[in-house]
Protein backbone atom coordinates (compact mmCIF):
# COMPACT_ATOMS: atom_id res chain seq x y z
CA UNK A 1 0.00 0.00 0.00
CA UNK A 2 2.59 2.29 1.12
CA UNK A 3 4.63 1.31 -2.23
CA UNK A 4 1.67 2.74 -4.56
CA UNK A 5 1.23 5.61 -2.50
CA UNK A 6 4.79 6.57 -2.90
CA UNK A 7 4.90 5.29 -6.56
CA UNK A 8 1.83 7.80 -7.37
CA UNK A 9 3.48 11.13 -5.49
CA UNK A 10 6.49 10.37 -7.60
CA UNK A 11 4.75 9.86 -10.61
CA UNK A 12 2.84 13.11 -9.91
CA UNK A 13 5.87 14.78 -8.93
CA UNK A 14 7.85 14.30 -11.82
CA UNK A 15 5.23 14.84 -14.36
CA UNK A 16 4.77 18.59 -12.65
CA UNK A 17 8.03 19.08 -13.37
CA UNK A 18 7.98 18.25 -16.67
CA UNK A 19 5.21 20.22 -17.29
CA UNK A 20 6.78 23.26 -15.88
CA UNK A 21 10.06 22.56 -17.64
CA UNK A 22 7.85 22.48 -21.08
CA UNK A 23 6.43 25.32 -20.43
CA UNK A 24 9.25 27.28 -19.65
CA UNK A 25 10.91 25.85 -23.11
CA UNK A 26 7.28 27.18 -25.21
CA UNK A 27 8.30 30.78 -24.31
CA UNK A 28 11.71 31.95 -26.35
CA UNK A 29 14.21 34.00 -24.32
CA UNK A 30 13.71 37.50 -24.20
CA UNK A 31 10.08 37.68 -25.93
CA UNK A 32 7.63 39.06 -23.96
CA UNK A 33 4.37 38.06 -23.22
CA UNK A 34 1.43 39.41 -25.63
CA UNK A 35 -0.30 42.70 -24.75
CA UNK A 36 -3.44 43.84 -26.11
CA UNK A 37 -3.56 46.23 -23.46
CA UNK A 38 -4.68 49.32 -26.15
CA UNK A 39 -6.82 46.74 -27.98
CA UNK A 40 -8.72 46.07 -24.54
CA UNK A 41 -8.69 50.06 -24.12
CA UNK A 42 -10.57 50.75 -27.08
CA UNK A 43 -12.55 48.11 -26.70
CA UNK A 44 -13.98 49.45 -23.72
CA UNK A 45 -15.34 52.63 -25.58
CA UNK A 46 -19.14 52.49 -25.37
CA UNK A 47 -18.85 53.93 -29.01
CA UNK A 48 -16.76 50.89 -30.08
CA UNK A 49 -19.12 47.87 -30.71
CA UNK A 50 -18.08 44.43 -29.10
CA UNK A 51 -18.72 41.21 -29.40
CA UNK A 52 -20.98 41.16 -26.28
CA UNK A 53 -23.36 43.60 -28.04
CA UNK A 54 -24.12 41.35 -30.82
CA UNK A 55 -27.65 41.36 -31.30
CA UNK A 56 -29.67 38.18 -30.34
CA UNK A 57 -32.59 38.61 -33.37
CA UNK A 58 -32.24 35.88 -35.87
CA UNK A 59 -31.25 38.08 -39.10
CA UNK A 60 -28.01 39.25 -37.07
CA UNK A 61 -27.33 35.95 -35.88
CA UNK A 62 -27.56 34.70 -39.73
CA UNK A 63 -26.18 37.51 -40.86
CA UNK A 64 -22.79 36.94 -38.69
CA UNK A 65 -23.10 33.11 -39.33
CA UNK A 66 -23.26 33.58 -43.26
CA UNK A 67 -20.09 36.08 -42.66
CA UNK A 68 -18.25 33.75 -40.75
CA UNK A 69 -18.83 30.56 -43.01
CA UNK A 70 -17.70 33.17 -46.21
CA UNK A 71 -14.31 33.66 -44.39
CA UNK A 72 -14.03 30.04 -43.07
CA UNK A 73 -14.65 28.79 -46.27
CA UNK A 74 -12.04 30.78 -48.07
CA UNK A 75 -8.58 28.94 -47.83
CA UNK A 76 -6.66 31.19 -49.12
CA UNK A 77 -6.94 33.34 -45.92
CA UNK A 78 -4.70 33.55 -42.95
CA UNK A 79 -5.48 32.44 -39.35
CA UNK A 80 -6.06 35.71 -38.51
CA UNK A 81 -8.37 36.60 -41.09
CA UNK A 82 -10.62 33.69 -40.05
CA UNK A 83 -10.54 34.52 -36.73
CA UNK A 84 -11.44 38.08 -37.06
CA UNK A 85 -14.21 39.24 -34.58
CA UNK A 86 -17.64 39.92 -36.72
CA UNK A 87 -20.07 41.78 -35.14
CA UNK A 88 -23.77 42.43 -36.58
CA UNK A 89 -26.46 45.06 -34.80
CA UNK A 90 -29.54 45.48 -36.70
CA UNK A 91 -27.72 44.56 -40.02
CA UNK A 92 -24.78 46.27 -39.96
CA UNK A 93 -21.45 44.64 -39.78
CA UNK A 94 -18.44 45.49 -37.86
CA UNK A 95 -15.51 43.58 -38.33
CA UNK A 96 -12.22 43.91 -35.77
CA UNK A 97 -9.36 42.52 -35.64
CA UNK A 98 -4.85 41.96 -37.37
CA UNK A 99 -4.82 40.61 -40.54
CA UNK A 100 -1.93 39.98 -42.60
CA UNK A 101 -2.30 42.11 -45.17
CA UNK A 102 -3.99 45.54 -47.20
CA UNK A 103 -5.01 42.27 -49.70
CA UNK A 104 -6.78 40.39 -46.78
CA UNK A 105 -8.56 43.22 -45.36
CA UNK A 106 -9.56 44.00 -48.65
CA UNK A 107 -10.57 40.41 -49.34
CA UNK A 108 -12.33 39.87 -46.14
CA UNK A 109 -14.30 43.45 -46.33
CA UNK A 110 -15.40 42.59 -50.01
CA UNK A 111 -16.83 38.75 -48.50
CA UNK A 112 -18.64 40.97 -45.20
CA UNK A 113 -20.26 43.35 -47.90
CA UNK A 114 -21.34 40.41 -49.89
CA UNK A 115 -23.03 38.52 -47.07
CA UNK A 116 -24.75 42.03 -46.14
CA UNK A 117 -26.11 43.37 -49.03
CA UNK A 118 -23.44 46.08 -49.74
CA UNK A 119 -20.44 48.27 -48.55
CA UNK A 120 -22.30 50.43 -47.17
CA UNK A 121 -23.61 48.27 -44.33
CA UNK A 122 -19.96 47.29 -43.22
CA UNK A 123 -17.83 49.50 -40.80
CA UNK A 124 -14.11 47.96 -40.93
CA UNK A 125 -11.50 48.30 -38.00
CA UNK A 126 -9.51 45.61 -39.30
CA UNK A 127 -5.60 46.27 -39.01
CA UNK A 128 -3.19 44.85 -41.47
CA UNK A 129 -0.33 42.93 -38.72
CA UNK A 130 2.85 44.77 -39.04
CA UNK A 131 6.36 42.02 -39.72
CA UNK A 132 6.74 43.53 -35.49
CA UNK A 133 3.40 40.88 -34.74
CA UNK A 134 1.54 44.43 -33.62
CA UNK A 135 -0.87 46.19 -35.90
CA UNK A 136 0.04 48.99 -37.91
CA UNK A 137 -0.55 52.26 -36.66
CA UNK A 138 -1.87 53.81 -40.38
CA UNK A 139 -4.76 51.85 -40.84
Amino acid sequence: MIKSVLKTALTATLFCSLAGWAQDQSMPQGSSAPDNTKMNQRDRNGANPTADQQKENTSDRELTRQVRRALVQDKSLSTYGHNVKIIAQNGTVTLKGPVKSEEEKTTIEQKAAQAAGGADKIHSELEVKSDSGKPSANQ
